[in-house]
């Protein structure tokens, strides 16, 4: 268990959200069938392997998961930002975890991103049950533990967070996406995790496709 203990949802309740999730996820998996093929072919002639970058996050309970995305960045991204380039690292965590104009991103990277495509492969951690289809960020462990010494407000916010599943989607990635500060992420998707309902789970749903196309 990680930062206390997780919020238990009525059964059926949990059973249905998983039903939404399936069907959901399914129907986005053969609408979007071509990427699976055009994608991987593209980053393999760009960069080479990996095609899927796989990245350790932390899920329901505070239980360990490996999230998939199809590859943005050059292969060895991570050992560049933890072990190569201090600077960037620096302006990594100064900046909530994120890197304006990343120059680990590749052109090919720019533009799967751009239109959310480097997301698909998280609908396999949907199918396997590893996250839902609407829910609060896959956080990376080490980043819940730096950002709460440095944001302490934020613990109460974690606690909430890890009761139920990460999503593909969720609150503050409809309203406003990345620009968005980790405490009001954070309290944004506790406060999603503590009232969610078969609504709330609908309506982000159909408003995140629309935050997709205000992207572009």
């Amino acid at each position: 268990m990680y930062y206390g203990i997780p919020l238990i949802l009525p059964m059926r309740y949990e059973h249905l959200i998983r039903l939404l999730d399936l069907t959901v996820a399914i129907t986005l998996v053969l609408i979007f069938l071509p990427f699976w093929i055009i994608v991987p072919i593209l980053i393999y002639f760009e960069s080479g392997p990996p095609i899927i970058f796989t990245h350790k996050r932390v899920g329901l309970n505070g239980k360990s998961f490996n999230l998939f995305k199809f590859r943005s960045m050059v292969p060895d991204a991570d050992d560049i930002l933890h072990n190569k380039d201090q600077e960037l690292l620096k302006l990594f965590k100064d900046n909530d975890w994120k890197i304006p104009n990343d120059p680990r991103i590749t052109r090919l990277g720019k533009i799967i991103r751009s239109l959310t495509i480097d997301e698909f492969p998280q609908l396999i951690n949907v199918l396997r049950g590893e996250m839902s289809m609407v829910g609060p960020r896959a956080y990376l462990k080490r980043e819940l533990d730096e950002q709460s010494k440095r944001y302490p407000e934020t613990k109460q916010y974690i606690k909430r967070i890890l009761s139920i599943k990460p999503g593909i989607t969720g609150p503050w990635q409809t309203s406003g996406r990345n620009e968005i500060p980790f405490v009001k992420r954070a309290k944004m998707d506790a406060e999603y995790a503590e009232n969610r309902s078969i609504w709330s789970y609908i309506t982000i749903i159909v408003k995140t496709p629309i935050a997709m196309i205000s992207k572009w």
